[in-house]
């Protein structure tokens, strides 16, 4: 057996510690791998296609990001290309890509990926690829699955920041706006803002009024606390309002948000009369090593998808659905959405200890 390792999308702590189980459970078995660079960019002839060993995945557990690098603007069915005038268009590539891995004798491919990757191996199982799949985003918004790696390191950088955050809130009697990522699920700030003792947070799913954030702040001011912190997701909204969406998106990339804090800490400031700073914790949340529960999960994941490979499970997800590892069918995955339940026991425990939601 000859297989393929590839990771797409935005990179997540613990994609190394995916790769490392894969190769030496695949290695164990006697099968070949191979490394598909950037993507699928490596299949496409604009990277390279590089075997993976035991030696070559040697210490690599514990290393953020993917020795494999990653791309999330490189869908072989939408394959940005630049034209001579300077122009960008999108051409269907995958046939060349099922080609390309045929040639190189690859009888299936792990893709380690979130949802924009997972369709993508959707749409290459439907023209015969065996192809199995490992959920990663940062933002665990990944259907199926309790959680994915990388979301764990994430909130505990946010954590991290938020602790550091307190002392020179306090210290001044500041506001402080920290926006954290989280496009369409509010995961991170949510998971991230109770631990580190937020008193509001601000997430996608609950649609939220300055003024009840501004009212929030106040009355700790008039209870003697002088500052606050606010945790926000990069997707939030005010109640019928919009996302912030910062610069201009490269071809086949989605939307950039951002810009969020600043605007939310200008409209504190100018409501409340308080200083208010605000911070972008941006890619931080994506970087450094994975901390100990991404790690193990991230291996799990690796070993469970080679072991997909050998049952032939085509078209599946390994999934964590505690207190076991699963399989489950990538089209179902992709028919539904994962987000912040607002009546889940997090979100009622943070009500009941104090934390606004703005609402």
């Amino acid at each position: 057996m000859r297989i393929a390792l590839s990771t797409g999308g935005g990179d997540a702590p613990g994609l190394n510690a995916v790769i490392r189980a894969a190769v030496l459970s695949a290695r164990t078995r006697g099968w070949d791998v191979l490394g598909i660079k950037r993507g699928y960019a490596g299949l496409l002839g604009e990277d390279e296609v590089v075997p993976l060993t035991a030696e070559s995945v040697r210490g690599i557990a514990g290393t953020g990001g993917t020795i494999l690098r990653t791309t999330n603007r490189g869908s072989p069915f939408a394959y940005p290309m630049q034209q001579p005038d300077g122009t960008w268009i999108e051409v269907d590539r995958s046939d060349e890509l099922v080609e390309n891995a045929r040639n190189l004798g690859i009888e299936a491919i792990i893709s380690i990926g979130g949802d924009g990757s997972l369709k993508i191996a959707s749409q290459l199982a439907a023209k015969g690829m065996r192809i199995v799949s490992v959920p990663k985003t940062i933002d665990n918004d990944v259907p199926g699955t309790v959680t994915t790696f990388g979301f764990d390191t994430a909130v505990n950088t946010a954590l991290e920041a938020i602790d550091k955050l307190h002392t020179t809130a306090e210290s001044h009697d500041r506001v402080m706006v920290l926006e954290v990522m989280g496009r369409d699920a509010g995961f991170i700030a949510l998971h991230a803002g109770v631990a580190g003792t937020a008193d509001v947070i601000l997430i996608p799913e609950i649609a939220w009024e300055i003024e009840k954030v501004c009212e929030k702040i106040m009355a700790r001011d008039a209870a003697g606390h002088r500052f606050s912190i606010v945790v926000v997701a990069e997707g939030s909204k005010p109640r019928g309002g919009h996302e912030s969406i910062i610069g201009a998106s490269l071809p086949g990339q989605d939307r950039r948000l951002g810009g969020i804090a600043d605007r939310l800490g200008y409209d504190i400031q100018q409501r409340t009369g308080k200083e208010t700073r605000s911070m972008v914790l941006g890619h931080l949340q994506r970087g450094g090593p994975p901390t100990g529960y991404d790690r193990l999960l991230a291996t799990r994941f690796g070993a469970a998808a080679v072991q997909a490979i050998a049952d032939k499970r085509w078209g599946h997800m390994v999934a964590l659905q505690s207190p076991h590892l699963v399989c489950i069918p990538i089209e179902e995955v992709l028919r539904e959405t994962k987000q912040v339940d607002p009546e889940h026991d997090v979100v009622q425990a943070a009500r009941m200890i104090g934390i606004s939601f703005g609402d």
